[in-house]
Formats: structure tokens, C-alpha cells, sequence
């Protein structure tokens, strides 16, 4: 019994170590970030989609692709455009003849959806017609056409970009997709010396390479170690009250009742609950803390609180009514800090 505990034990660390190796493969390449990098992982440890938006210029792009080249899974980029069709993602059916029958017959030609990464890149570039035709794949890890459902394999992740709304030629994401989107990462601008460091590194002739740090087996079993990782239940009750707190018709906050048009669904809880496991994890620790939740409640409400036109008209947005919030809401007294 104890060599199968030292076993799992050796595995598991293996595997932590494995998302150390991770970051730095990726620190390589993009230089500060460190929260959005963080936030990314988390969002792959916990088996869910991340949606990263900034302006042009602040490697978002880069960012996703070099994660792909350190996991060993096939990746594939999809440019979106206005003219793009739902048919260039997901595929189209073609005709064929069988040469030794004659006969002819419509055959599934699988579109770029069918990888383990996809990058969506400025998803918000076309219309909602055709970002529609991600939301299967994005809920059901499936592709269904012409009558017939194929399976994507996993682990299955969309990562997509986007530029802010207010920005010519984009198309806000249905309030629908957005909510699957397991996290809302904000990129900004970098700090001074981490700017500099950039300019340092990025205009010279020495390029940085980047080795590949995990499988897709591994990722699968990291997805299964997080659902592992303890959280008391005055923790679960605590999102619980947070997520309730947000819903302006049931909730006696007047800072929500004032800035929120729509509250968080049960969905926002889920999501807190899984990517503070998958942060603890990350930290090489095996328990929720109070902060696992704190850090990760703004990239999970960010798109899931929706604050009505009169927020929008002040300045007030959804990371506002977050912090307002657990502000007022008190940490259960468990011992915990």
C-alpha cells in the first residue's frame, strides 16, 4: 500500500513539475504576462475554453501559439474575417466516385475544428453566424452535419482572441458563447521594464526555441488531478452566496441592483470552484485556499455579469461589480487566511 502511495505521489509531482516547465517554456517567448500565462494553464488544467482580449500588438496571438508548441497535440489556426463561413470551420461534405463501382457519393471533409487547439484568432472579426458554429464544439466536445455527430478528440481546447468591442469592424460575441468560455483573460499593457525587455529580446538575431513539456495523456491526467484537489464546503458555499450575490433580483446589494442588468448562472460557480483547483495545482498545493477563489472570480465573472447601459454610460464595468462584491462578501470563518 505504501509503494502505491509513493507512486502516486511520485506521479503526481511529476506532473506539477511538468506545469513549471510549462511556464518557463512559454516565459521564454512572451516576456511579463505572468497572470494572463497563469490564467491560461489553469484554463487547460480545468478542461474549459479561454477567450483573451487586448489591443492589437500585445501578443495574444503569440501567447496561445507558443503553448501549443510546448504540448505535444495538433494545433491549428483559424483567421477569423467577415467573409468566413461556418462551413471553414467545422467542414463540408464533398462528392466522390468510387472508382471500382462508379458510383459516386458524399464523403465529410473534416474542417479545422477537428484538432486538440484551435486558435481562434480576433474571433470577434465575424459575424455571429459563423462564430455560432464553435458552440457545439465548444459545449458537447462534439461536431454534428448533415444528419450525423462526430466526436472531437480530446483534451479539446479553443483558445481565442479578440479586440475590444469599441474598435472598428468587430462583432460582440452572443452572450450565449461568451458564457462558455471557461475564462475572460485581459491582457494590458506591459510594465516599463518588461516593455524594454521585449524590445531587447525581439529585435536581435537569437530567436528562442521552445520544447515540447506535455502530452496530451499528461493533460488528461492533470484534468483529472484537479478534480481531485480538496475544497472545504464553507469554500463552496461561499461561491455559492458570490454567485447568487450577482443577480440583481435576488440580491439585496445596491451596488449590484444599481450597475447589473444580468447576473451569473450556476455555470460561474462551476467554473470558480474548477479553476481554483486547478490554481492550487499549479502552486503545487492539493487544498483550495480563500485566495484561489479571489484571483480567479474576475476572469470567471468578467463575461457572465452583464452591467446595464447606465454602467456602461459611467464607466462602470463587470470587474468593478466583482470587487465591490468581495468586498462585501464575508470569507467563511474556518481558520482559513
Amino acid at each position: 500500500m505504501n509503494e502505491e502511495l509513493l507512486k502516486a505521489e511520485k506521479e503526481v509531482n511529476g506532473l506539477v513539475n511538468k506545469l513549471t516547465s510549462l511556464r518557463e517554456q512559454i516565459s521564454k517567448v512572451i516576456v511579463g504576462q505572468e497572470e494572463a500565462i497563469d490564467q491560461l494553464i489553469i484554463s487547460f488544467l480545468a478542461g474549459g475554453h479561454a477567450l483573451l482580449e487586448g489591443v492589437p500588438g500585445l501578443a495574444k496571438t503569440l501567447m496561445i501559439r507558443t503553448l501549443a508548441r510546448a504540448v505535444d497535440l495538433d494545433f491549428r489556426r483559424i483567421q477569423f474575417t467577415p467573409d468566413l463561413m461556418p462551413s471553414d470551420i467545422v467542414g463540408t461534405e464533398i462528392l466522390e466516385e468510387d472508382h471500382s463501382t462508379g458510383k459516386k457519393f458524399f464523403k465529410f471533409n473534416k474542417g479545422p475544428v477537428f484538432s486538440n487547439i484551435i486558435l481562434a484568432d480576433e474571433i470577434n472579426r465575424t459575424p455571429p453566424k459563423t462564430q455560432a458554429a464553435l458552440l457545439e464544439a465548444m459545449q458537447e466536445f462534439e461536431v454534428s452535419y448533415s444528419g450525423k455527430t462526430y466526436e472531437l478528440e480530446k483534451p479539446f481546447f479553443i483558445l481565442a482572441t479578440q479586440n475590444p468591442i469599441e474598435q472598428a469592424g468587430t462583432f460582440p460575441l452572443p452572450e450565449a458563447q461568451l458564457d462558455r468560455f471557461l475564462l475572460y483573460i485581459q491582457i494590458d499593457y506591459p510594465e516599463e521594464q518588461a516593455e524594454a525587455d521585449i524590445l531587447r529580446n525581439t529585435t536581435g538575431s537569437v530567436r528562442q526555441s521552445v520544447e515540447k513539456v506535455l502530452s496530451g495523456a499528461d493533460i488528461i491526467r492533470l484534468q483529472e488531478l484537479v478534480r481531485e484537489v480538496v475544497i472545504a464546503d464553507d469554500l463552496i458555499l461561499y461561491v455559492n452566496q458570490l454567485i447568487r450575490a450577482t443577480r440583481p433580483k435576488s440580491t439585496a446589494n445596491n451596488y449590484v441592483q444599481q450597475w447589473v442588468g444580468w447576473g451569473a448562472g450556476p455555470r460561474a460557480g462551476q467554473a470558480m470552484i474548477l479553476t481554483a483547483k486547478a490554481r492550487a495545482l499549479v502552486q503545487g498545493r492539493y487544498a483550495v485556499t480563500p485566495e484561489d477563489l479571489r484571483a480567479m472570480a474576475y476572469p470567471v465573472l468578467r463575461h457572465r455579469v452583464l452591467i446595464n447601459f447606465k454602467a456602461e454610460a459611467e464607466g462602470v464595468t463587470s470587474d468593478d461589480v466583482t470587487k465591490n462584491l468581495l468586498s462585501a462578501i464575508q470569507l467563511p470563518s474556518n481558520g482559513l487566511k
